[in-house]
């Protein structure tokens, strides 16, 4: 797997929202409109609002062809195909030609952004022709927006909360929220209930509350305590939101379609595992941590631990072992 021929798809992996998800990762890492404090993979070390060419359309449709055929091959259920990659999926600019062209293969196509780019018509345009979309949600007050998702400086948050009310009153697909929680900063009772009056404003057909359970880009990030859990669910259903708590990590098995290394590699680039779940993908591909170890010890790979749970993320240069 060389820096010419990058990994664009990877997994099925496991998903709440989405089923057995084959995620889609258009973005070299880490360019993001964000810099979140609770990123799994880190800082962003290439902030940016402008849009660009990356990967290509024809190398996007040929890896994720060559995937999904080998896939079914092997018998594995795809339920959906997720642009969910190592930044902020739409500042492709090449987002709504890749998603045109993979429609024919025949499984339904989402997208998993931050919205921040969601004021330019184009980009509302292009996530028109997604079969779910996913919208981030983190903030009500500018103080809250920029401690949390820690903006590039020529974002305007009203503009992006206009831009997502406006999309979802033209987008007749699947549309959800997701807030991620963060303990003393956006789980205050007048946060919670801005928050709420932006997500009514939006109607999704779901509201996803989230909690910072994979290694966050900060240390000093953590989840609520019970009590703020409480109220923040409470808040939404109160303003007639159908909202859902997502309070752990889930379980399901990781699938590898080739060599077990480079599965590995392609996996964790964007979705850490904790031990579990590798012990269980390494058995089931008949090896073992020894693996793991040494991709570890040459450098390819981190262990890094969040309250006393140990989690596998491939090195992408972003951030060293904590």
């Amino acid at each position: 797997m060389s820096q010419q021929e990058p990994a664009v798809s990877f997994g099925p992996v496991p998903s709440r929202r989405l089923g057995r998800s084959l995620g889609i990762n258009n973005i070299p890492p880490k360019r993001c409109s964000y810099s979140c404090v609770y990123c799994q993979l880190g800082r962003t070390r290439n902030m940016t609002i402008r849009r660009s060419r990356f990967y290509g359309p024809d190398r996007v449709l040929e890896d994720v062809s060559k995937r999904v055929e080998q896939l079914e091959c092997e018998g594995e259920k795809i339920d959906f195909m997720a642009f969910v990659p190592d930044g902020e999926p739409t500042l492709d600019i090449d987002l709504g030609k890749e998603i045109e062209l993979l429609v024919g293969i025949g499984l339904p196509i989402g997208v998993i952004t931050n919205a921040s780019l969601i004021w330019d018509e184009g980009v509302r345009s292009e996530l028109m022709m997604a079969d779910w979309v996913s919208l981030k949600v983190d903030a009500y007050t500018e103080t809250a927006w920029k401690r949390i998702d820690r903006p590039h400086g020529k974002l305007d948050l009203e503009s992006i909360v206009e831009g997502m009310i406006s999309f979802s009153e033209d987008y007749d697909g699947y549309l959800c929220t997701e807030t991620m929680l963060v303990g003393g900063v956006n789980d205050t009772e007048d946060e919670l209930d801005g928050i709420a009056s932006i997500v009514s404003r939006i109607d999704p057909e779901k509201a996803y509350l989230t909690l910072p359970l994979r290694p966050p880009a900060e240390e000093w990030v953590t989840p609520p305590c019970g009590q703020e859990l409480t109220r923040a669910l409470r808040t939404m259903l109160g303003q007639g939101i159908r909202a859902e708590l997502l309070s752990d990590l889930i379980d399901g098995e990781f699938t590898l379609a080739g060599d077990p290394k480079e599965e590995i590699l392609r996996i964790t680039s964007v979705h850490p595992i904790d031990r579990k779940g590798m012990m269980e993908l390494l058995d089931r591909a008949g090896t073992n941590m020894s693996l793991v170890q040494g991709l570890i010890e040459s450098g390819e790979m981190l262990l890094l631990e969040v309250e006393g749970k140990e989690f596998f993320q491939r090195n992408l240069g972003i951030r060293t072992k904590k």
